[in-house]
């Protein structure tokens, strides 16, 4: 006797996107109220690590406060704080840069007027970058520079990653003039006006 087979056939789904009873049966839903709370999070969270991100390593919002940066920046003024240009260069002289102030132990803006393997020689309210009267077209005409302290000359050397900052206000900036030059792992960004 041969053996036969009769074939049943499938259960019938009404359509492509219900599942057949025995499996709807089995498996449980979410309801979609959890589902809503769920994706909202996700996107609170998303949102807010985004927030952080970007701010802490691109781009973030920074108000000035104080004079010493006058007549290029003034009081309370909100610039844009571009903390990702010196991944791909260093800072280069003229550019107006956020630092940790190694005095104050605050964020401070300041000018760059000197770059590693400079010399910077302030005279007579003068200042000389590598030997040439320092040419500045951002400070009002006769802003003199003078040396802090009781030194009418002051010579400065800028090593390996050091950079020689002065504020713009130079008859009232903390600047490195008095801490002298400050360190690559100190500068936080280039300042955007």
């Amino acid at each position: 006797m041969d053996a036969e087979v009769q074939l049943e056939p499938a259960a019938p789904i009404s359509s492509e996107n219900e599942l057949p009873r025995h499996v709807a049966q089995s498996g449980r839903r979410t309801p979609a109220w959890l589902k809503s709370i769920a994706q909202c999070l996700l996107a609170a969270g998303l949102a807010f690590a985004s927030y952080y991100v970007i701010s802490h390593y691109f781009v973030q919002s920074v108000q000035v406060v104080g004079s010493s940066m006058v007549p290029t920046l003034h009081d309370s003024e909100h610039y844009l704080l571009n903390r990702w240009v010196y991944h791909f260069r260093s800072p280069q002289r003229r550019d107006v840069i956020v630092i940790r102030d190694p005095a104050a132990g605050c964020f401070s803006v300041k000018r760059v007027v000197g770059v590693a393997g400079d010399s910077i020689y302030l005279k007579d309210g003068s200042a000389f970058l590598n030997g040439r009267k320092l040419d500045e077209p951002y400070l009002r005409a006769g802003t003199p520079t003078f040396a802090t302290g009781q030194f009418k000359d002051q010579l400065i050397l800028c090593g390996r990653d050091q950079f020689f900052l002065l504020g713009d206000n130079r008859m009232n900036s903390a600047d490195s003039r008095i801490y002298g030059p400050v360190p690559r792992g100190n500068v936080i960004g280039l300042l955007v006006r």
